[in-house]
C-alpha cells in the first residue's frame, strides 16, 4: 500500500530539522542560478549573435533554451525530492551545472550552444526547485512569507549583479569567458552546499508510491482551481519579464544606441527595482494580505507594460522606456511572494512537487514569450509592448480562479500568523 505522511501545517516551523542561520543563507543563494545563468551574458548577446553568424531569434533561442531546461529541471526535481530528500538531488544538480557551463563555453556554433543552454538550464532549475521546497520544509506563515521575499530579494540581487558584472568582464573577455564565470560560480555554491546544507526533509515526512504517487499527486494539484490560477499568474507575469530580459538588450543597445556598459546600468536600475519591491512585497503580505499585494502588482505591471506598448506604437524617449521597464520588473517582484506563498501553503506534503509546477509555469511560459519579441529583428520596440501587455491582461483575467469559493474543502489553508508566536 501506498503510504505519505501529511503533517500538520504548524511541523515545519516548530519541529524542522537543520534549523540554522548557514543552511537558509546557502538555500537563498541556490536562488541565484536562474537570474545569473540568464543575465550575466546579456550585455555581450549581440556580440554573441555576430561573432557565432546568428540571427537575432537565433540568439534568444539560448534564452528559450536555457528557461525551457530550468523549467523542465525543476518538473523533474520536485518529484524526486519529495520522495528521496532534498541533499542528493541538489548535489547531482549543481555538479552537472558546473559540467554543462563549461561545454557552453566550447561551444563552436549556436546549433550546439542551444542545447548545452538547455541541459544547463535542467542542471540550474534544480537548485531552485529545493531552494524553494527546502523552505516550505523550514518554514509556514509569517516565517514562510519572509522567506520568500528573501529570495525575491536575493534573485533581484542577483539579477542587479549579473548584467554590471556581465558588462564589466566584456571589456576583458569575450562570451565564452562568461560562461567560465558561470562555471566558477556554480563550482563555488557546489563547495557551500556540500559543508553547509544538510537535509530538511526527514525520511517520516517523504512520499512513497513511485510514479503512480506522482502522477495522483500532480492530478490532485490540477484539479485544485486556486492553484492553478495561481501557477498561471505567475507563469503569464513571468511571460512578461523573460519578454524583458530577451528584448531590451537589443532595444536598449539596438534601437536607443546604449553601450554594453551603458545597457548594463539600466539592466542594473530595473533590477534593483526588483530587489528593493521584492522585499517591501514580503511586508505587505503580512501588513495587508497575499491577495491584496497580488492585486498590486499586477496592476504595476499593466502599467509599465501599457507604457512600453504605447512607445512601440508612437515612439518615445529613452527616459519612458526605461520607467515603464522599471515600473513592469518591480511590479513582477511584487506578485511573486504572494503567488509562492499561495500555490504552496496548502501542500506542506508534496512542496517540491507544487514547487516544481510553479517554477515550471513561470520558465516554461517565459520561454514561450522570448522568442515572440524577436519576431521584428532588431526594431522590436513594438513586438515587446505586445507581448507584455498581453501577458499582463490574460494574468489579470486569471485572478478569477482564485476566488476563496472555488477551493476544494480538502486543501489546507495555513494561516499567516506565524505559528511560534500563537
Amino acid at each position: 500500500m501506498e503510504t505519505t505522511t501529511h503533517p500538520s501545517p504548524a511541523t515545519p516551523a516548530t519541529a524542522a530539522p537543520a534549523r540554522g542561520r548557514a543552511l537558509p543563507t546557502v538555500l537563498l543563494l541556490l536562488t541565484v542560478f536562474g537570474p545569473i545563468s540568464m543575465d550575466l551574458y546579456l550585455p555581450v548577446l549581440p556580440a554573441l549573435t555576430t561573432e557565432l553568424g546568428a540571427a537575432p531569434s537565433g540568439a534568444q533561442l539560448t534564452i528559450t533554451a536555457c528557461l525551457l531546461g530550468l523549467a523542465l529541471g525543476q518538473l523533474l526535481t520536485g518529484p524526486v525530492s519529495d520522495r528521496y530528500g532534498r541533499r542528493t538531488p541538489l548535489l547531482v544538480g549543481v555538479v552537472a551545472y558546473v559540467v554543462t557551463s563549461a561545454l557552453c563555453a566550447l561551444s563552436p556554433s549556436i546549433e550546439l550552444l542551444v542545447p548545452a543552454r538547455f541541459v544547463q538550464g535542467l542542471a540550474g532549475g534544480v537548485g531552485i526547485v529545493i531552494a524553494q521546497a527546502a523552505g516550505r520544509d523550514l518554514y509556514s506563515g509569517g516565517r514562510l512569507i519572509r522567506y520568500y521575499g528573501r529570495v525575491t530579494v536575493l534573485s533581484g540581487l542577483a539579477a542587479v549583479v549579473g548584467p554590471l558584472l556581465g558588462g564589466q568582464l566584456a571589456r576583458f573577455t569575450d562570451w565564452r569567458g562568461l560562461f567560465v564565470f558561470l562555471a566558477l560560480t556554480g563550482a563555488g555554491i557546489l563547495l557551500a552546499v556540500a559543508r553547509v546544507a544538510r537535509e530538511t526533509l526527514p525520511p517520516d515526512r517523504r512520499t512513497s508510491g513511485g510514479l503512480a504517487r506522482t502522477a495522483r499527486d500532480f492530478r490532485a494539484l490540477f484539479a485544485d482551481r486556486r492553484f492553478l490560477g495561481v501557477v498561471l499568474v505567475a507563469g503569464l507575469t513571468g511571460a512578461a519579464l523573460f519578454a524583458y530580459l530577451s528584448g531590451a538588450t537589443y532595444v536598449l543597445q539596438g534601437v536607443y544606441g546604449l553601450t554594453p556598459q551603458g545597457y548594463a546600468l539600466a539592466f542594473g536600475l530595473n533590477s534593483a527595482g526588483f530587489m528593493v519591491f521584492g522585499h517591501l512585497a514580503g511586508r505587505w503580505s503580512e501588513r495587508w494580505s497575499v491577495h491584496a499585494t497580488l492585486r498590486v502588482g499586477l496592476a504595476m505591471c499593466l502599467l509599465g507594460a501599457l507604457g512600453l506598448l504605447g512607445v512601440g506604437l508612437v515612439g518615445g524617449p529613452l527616459a519612458v522606456v526605461v520607467a515603464s521597464l522599471f515600473v513592469m520588473v518591480s511590479g513582477v517582484a511584487v506578485t511573486t511572494p504572494p503567488t509562492t506563498t499561495l500555490a504552496l501553503e496548502g501542500y506542506p506534503h508534496i512542496a517540491g512537487t507544487a514547487s516544481a509546477v510553479l517554477g515550471t509555469a513561470r520558465f516554461a511560459i517565459g520561454g514561450v514569450a522570448a522568442p515572440l519579441v524577436g519576431a521584428a529583428g532588431d526594431a522590436m520596440m513594438l513586438p515587446l509592448g505586445i507581448v507584455t501587455a498581453t501577458s499582463m491582461i490574460l494574468a489579470i483575467a486569471a485572478l478569477s480562479l482564485l476566488r476563496r469559493r472555488d477551493l476544494p474543502a480538502r486543501t489546507v489553508e495555513i494561516a499567516l500568523i506565524d505559528p511560534a508566536h500563537t
